[in-house]
């Protein structure tokens, strides 16, 4: 990062996201969920349901992430499978499913369990199927550098019988040109984002300029191959540099489409769309927002300057 002060406080976001002790402490204070509504839809799947409705009537789409992290028994992991189940059936129910699908974490769904891969497996296999049947689709998270290996294996497990399951590379990893080559042929559906977890300068880049051209790097793969990408930025010269990439590719705009957080660049994503773009927006929903809504503070100054308004003027 550019600015030696902001890079400071990112170090220490994103020690906090992890910290329960900050969580603790935080969650108690008077201004925290008004602000916290700003990035999360809600804590009930109604809360989802209503900003997906309003971003639907826009022409934008959503993918729906249920939050949790880091599940401790087994029993939890179902309780995160029963809510993306139930999600799909209200999703059809209100006749929603045509403009959403859904975005789960490998750790909500047991795989820091022992026999993880198994059980983390099994959950997401459930998902994944019954967002086929409902007529969508489901896109597995990526987390930190050191599940990277997991999350692709898994993925590539799920796309045998569900070729249509995405998943996310994270650009500021030194490996991801190469994982785009891996997954840039038929069918495959990648949202590639710069990267949101404190990794060491062993495994990724630790510069704004460095993890950009990293990004376009990695984008070119993805637009060159087969599959559909789908660029996850916020950040404007990105944003210009694909839709020059993406024009000169000749690429029809069915064949992919833009990404970005809820709460986020509201003008932009409504701009995008307007303009014939696929514009998606990732909606969280749920109880467990502590670890999704300090990385997004530590995401941009501007979202961080956001937050510390509220604490001031409260």
């Amino acid at each position: 990062m550019a600015n030696p002060f902001f890079k400071v406080i990112r170090s220490v976001l994103l020690w906090a996201a992890g910290n329960q002790t900050c969580k603790n402490i935080v969650s108690k204070l008077p201004f925290t969920k008004p602000v916290v509504k700003r990035f999360i839809s809600g804590e009930s799947v109604e809360d989802a349901l209503a900003v997906i409705a309003e971003l639907k009537a826009k022409g934008i789409r959503t993918t729906i992430d249920f939050l949790g992290e880091d599940t401790t028994d087994v029993d939890q992991a179902y309780v995160v499978r029963d809510a993306y189940l139930e999600l799909l059936d209200k999703l059809v129910e209100r006749g929603l499913i045509d403009s959403c699908e859904v975005s789960i974490k490998l750790t909500a769904l047991g795989a820091g369990l022992p026999n993880g891969e198994e059980i983390a497996f099994s959950v997401a296999e459930s998902i994944v199927k019954a967002a086929n049947e409902a007529g969508t689709t489901a896109t597995v998270d990526m987390e930190d550098h050191t599940v990277t290996d997991f999350t692709l294996g898994i993925v590539k497990r799920l796309r045998e019988q569900y070729p249509s399951t995405g998943t996310v590379l994270q650009a500021y990893l030194f490996r991801t040109v190469d994982d785009a080559k891996d997954f840039s042929g038929p069918g495959s559906r990648i949202r590639l984002c710069k990267g949101a977890y404190k990794e060491p300068a062993t495994v990724a880049y630790q510069e704004k300029a460095d993890v950009d051209a990293a990004y376009l790097k990695a984008l070119q793969v993805l637009i060159d191959g087969q599959g559909r990408p789908m660029v996850a930025s916020h950040d404007p010269a990105i944003i210009s540099s694909a839709i020059e990439a993406f024009e000169k590719s000749g690429r029809d705009k069915d064949s992919y489409e833009f990404q970005m957080l809820y709460g986020i660049r509201t003008d932009a994503q409504e701009k995008l769309a307007q303009d014939g773009y696929n514009m998606t927006v990732y909606v969280p929903y749920g109880t467990e927002w502590w670890g999704y809504f300090v990385r997004r503070l530590a995401e941009r100054p501007a979202n961080l300057l956001f937050f510390l308004r509220a604490l001031v003027g409260k």
